[in-house]
């Protein structure tokens, strides 16, 4: 007995020791964040855990990690904690501490933006739409109510991390956490009142004693010692507070969200990088990318109103989690560059000289002899030919060059290296062995949402209600339910039963059904306004008004109040006379959510399942279920509801999200091509104009068995839910590069002592991403002036005969495979120009 004690005391001690031990110190100064005495240069990543799942969760880090990040940058989800008051939700997508363990078993840090409030596109700003409903509470200023839970769920969150002791003083991953967010945008609307809001957000989180830094972003007047942050698409040209603060830019935004009813937005990657390399030539030290894998708004977890169910945010990891090519890899060389400079960088301020006209060369030098050098053109037209420290370096417009020793290059922010990898959906039936329509209708079942009231707790109002306020955000709908005699006499009627039904509503869609049958719909973000055509009978009518939300606000001053549904006026009018009737002060009944949602059919179980053909399409509020058996293989898995309305989608019981393949993109804003050159904008870069939003609709690996799986849809709409077909994404069937004799040398030529290896030469690189297929064919090669872009090169005027058989002999039937790009190797096609190889490559 007593010798076991004192194996547990002895245990115990070394356990102790361990910690203490790798316990970090972390600070500041005003260059850089500082780990046990050491500044770092930081490169971070945010992956929002519950936008993907446990199951992806390490794939994703080490990507993450690959890519050359040091950081994991994740927002804290309030409302998926807590959703209800007291009642804590740790488990699954939401299991935060299981998240942040994986990034430290990676090796990486984290940063920790507990918020609460987060925004992120995310329903209500990641508040619980509870808070709401307490007595007196003003969100976001000086109002007890409102202090009290949000310091209540702060706290709950710091001692749950120092509990498992994941902060860097006790040893764990995160070195930096965050209070509020974006307030400084806002501030201003709150008065007085916001100001001391923010300090006592401030004070109150240092109260919390987490060992580690806090920040608050786009918070010009944050007390020390908290860091104030940037937030943008540059942060060049912020500045913190204080000259003992280091400059850090916690959202670089890598594209932009997705918002039903828009054009898909991306952000080219010469751009991006771009943003980054000018930030740490200009002091930068810790730069986030938001995103780095936005993932999945799966459930009702999108906010806005109206954001998509894809969070892909154009991040170098899609939604899926696979790598963006040429995004990912083109800032991974970058991020190696810039390490290549840390020492100087870390060491001393820069040295600014003008080089011409938007032309600057940053030049960090130490005592010690370090030395490396930022040359940017920021001029948006015109290349440019610099001489620096003696020797003559090209520049593309908006562009700048890494020279980690002050006189080679190791990279350009314009100048690729990375290959183009294509990205293909392969679509199959859901039900393959179906040989007709009609066998596939018969293996779909379904059950009809009862049109208007049906539920035992619907309520008597008079006057038309808010909706947020009226279902606390259980359920996307609510019924708006008028029963009226009409006499065939009535002064707003034409022909004694035709009239128009005028409808407004503050969002987001609106369904009118005239005794049963549906009359007409809308949509729009925070104004819908209808009117239309109805015909009435003598007698009793009745009038149902669905109103449904998608997403509810997440961003501006007292976006909490922002409200939903039906506020009216709702009237009948005559289209001839213009006589009307006022409906919105009668007494309407009630009802929160569907008859379906009570009892539960998204989980598939119900015994209320009608099998009898035929299977009822087109048609207005219908349940349907079907099984399913997985794709084969490992790749990703989409559903395309591609002949559906809208809805929501269940998978083996998991909420896949909103579905909305009738959302049309407008027409106007989208080019071929998107010109890198010049200030990004969210929308200077737009695809997929008039073409629906969002057709596919990711499905975990991890949700689907190998068969017996069970899909269920809730279509709000109406459409066939037999032309639905599953899309696996498959990656790298087809490279493209192109390479000229002025890019830099591949960056892994240089050491970690920042020295680039003897007559290192530009190279195109090639690799098949799937580790079991091999380069079978050169589509294209061309050394000299080839012209055109991936997937449409040509041959220039310049062109070296010896290209296809050169890079044939080098790559096929290889993984991967490199060439250097010189006349060397190819011969001289022409003299007196910078050629290029261009490369089209297929693996399988």
């Amino acid at each position: 007995m007593i010798r076991g004690r004192i194996i547990e005391i002895v245990s115990f001690l070394l356990l102790l020791i361990v910690v203490v031990a790798t316990a970090a110190n972390v600070t500041y100064d005003h260059r850089a964040l500082v780990i046990d005495g050491k500044r770092k240069i930081l490169i971070s990543g945010s992956i929002h855990y519950p936008r993907s799942t446990p199951e992806m969760w390490p794939d994703l880090i080490q990507k993450s990690k690959d890519g050359g990040l040091d950081v994991i940058e994740t927002y804290v989800f309030w409302n998926g904690h807590e959703p209800e008051k007291n009642k804590y939700n740790f488990e699954g997508r939401y299991d935060l501490v299981k998240f942040v363990k994986l990034v430290a078993k990676a090796g990486l840090y984290v940063h920790l933006r507990i918020g609460p409030y987060a925004c992120a596109e995310w329903n209500y700003g990641g508040f619980p739409v509870w808070l709401h409903f307490i007595p007196g509470i003003k969100f976001r200023t000086d109002n007890e109510p409102f202090k009290a839970e949000m310091q209540r769920f702060t706290t709950k969150i710091v001692d749950l991390m120092k509990q498992e002791k994941l902060y860097a003083s006790e040893g764990g991953p995160i070195i930096l956490s965050q209070i509020e967010n974006e307030y400084g945008n806002v501030d201003s609307s709150y008065g007085a009142a916001g100001k001391s809001y923010m300090k006592w957000s401030a004070s109150m989180a240092l109260s919390l004693d987490t060992g580690v830094p806090w920040n608050m972003c786009q918070q010009g007047d944050a007390p020390d010692p908290i860091i104030n942050t940037c937030n943008g698409f540059y942060c060049d040209q912020f500045t913190p507070n204080s000259n003992n603060k280091p400059k850090m830019w916690t959202e670089n935004w890598s594209g932009w969200f997705l918002g039903f009813g828009d054009p898909t937005p991306y952000r080219p990657v010469q751009d991006l990088a771009f943003a980054v390399a000018i930030f740490y030539q200009r002091s930068g030290t810790f730069m986030n990318y938001y995103m780095y894998h936005g993932g999945t708004n799966f459930e009702r977890t999108s906010g806005g109103p109206l954001i998509s169910t894809s969070y892909d945010y154009d991040a170098p990891i899609d939604e899926y989690g696979l790598v963006r090519q040429p995004k990912w890899g083109h800032l991974r060389d970058l991020h190696k560059a810039i390490k290549l400079c840390e020492d100087a960088l870390l060491a001393t301020d820069p040295t600014v000289t003008s080089l011409g006209s938007n032309l600057v060369a940053s030049v960090y030098k130490t005592s010690s002899g370090s030395c490396a050098a930022f040359l940017a053109n920021i001029g948006t037209e015109s290349d440019a030919n610099v001489t620096f420290n003696g020797n003559s370096y090209h520049l593309p417009a908006w562009s700048i060059s890494i020279l980690p020793d002050c006189k080679n290059v190791a990279f350009n922010t314009a100048k690729i290296n990375a290959a183009t990898e294509s990205t293909t959906f392969s679509r199959r039936s859901l039900k393959p062995n179906a040989d007709s329509s009609e066998e596939l209708s018969s293996q779909w079942s379904y059950i009809k949402e009862p049109i208007g009231i049906s539920k035992a707790d619907a309520f008597l109002k008079p006057g038309l209600l808010e909706q947020i306020n009226t279902t606390a955000d259980k359920s996307d709908y609510l019924w708006y339910s008028l029963r009226m005699d009409i006499k065939g006499d009535e002064t707003f009627l034409d022909e004694g039963s035709k009239a128009v039904l005028h409808i407004q509503s503050i969002g987001q869609v609106v369904y009118a059904f005239i005794n049963g049958k549906l009359t007409g719909s809308g949509n729009g973000k925070q104004k819908i306004s209808l009117d239309i055509p109805i015909n009435l009978v003598t007698g009793k009518n009745t009038i149902d008004l669905l109103s449904v939300t998608v997403g509810h606000a997440n961003y501006g001053a007292f976006f909490d109040l922002v409200g939903a549904g039906i506020t009216g006026p709702v009237s009948l009018k005559s289209a001839k006379s213009g006589s009307s009737i006022d409906l919105s002060s009668q007494q309407w009944t009630y009802q929160v959510g569907l008859q379906g949602e009570d009892t539960d059919l998204g989980s598939g179980d119900s015994s209320e399942w009608v099998s009898k053909s035929p299977l009822p399409t087109m048609q207005p509020l219908i349940w349907y279920k079907t099984t399913f058996d997985a794709p084969s293989g490992s790749d990703p898995v989409a559903i395309d509801f591609t002949g559906t309305g809208k809805g929501i989608a269940w998978v083996n019981g998991q909420s896949i999200g909103r579905y909305w393949p009738t959302s049309i993109a407008r027409n106007g804003g989208c080019t071929d091509s998107c010109d890198y050159r010049g200030s990004y904008r969210a929308d200077k870069c737009l695809k997929n104009c008039g073409k629906p939003s969002q057709t596919l609709y990711h499905v975990p690996r991890s949700w689907i068995k190998p068969s017996g799986n069970t899909l269920v849809l809730l279509e709000e709409m109406g459409g066939d839910p037999t032309k639905i077909s599953f899309a696996t994404k498959q990656r790298g069937s087809s490279l493209c590069l192109a390479v000229s004799q002025s890019h830099p040398a591949p960056v892994e030529a240089w050491t970690s002592n920042s020295k680039i290896l003897n007559r290192a030469s530009p190279v195109l690189s090639l690799k098949c991403p799937v580790s079991t297929h091999v380069i079978t064919s050169i589509r294209f090669a061309s050394f000299g002036t080839p012209k055109g872009t991936c997937g449409s090169f040509s041959h220039g005027r310049c062109n070296s005969p010896r290209s296809l058989a050169v890079v044939r002999k080098a790559c096929v039937g290889s993984r991967s495979c490199r060439v250097e790009v010189s006349s060397r190797v190819f011969g001289e096609p022409c003299r007196g120009v910078i050629k290029s190889l261009a490369v089209e490559a297929s693996c399988s």
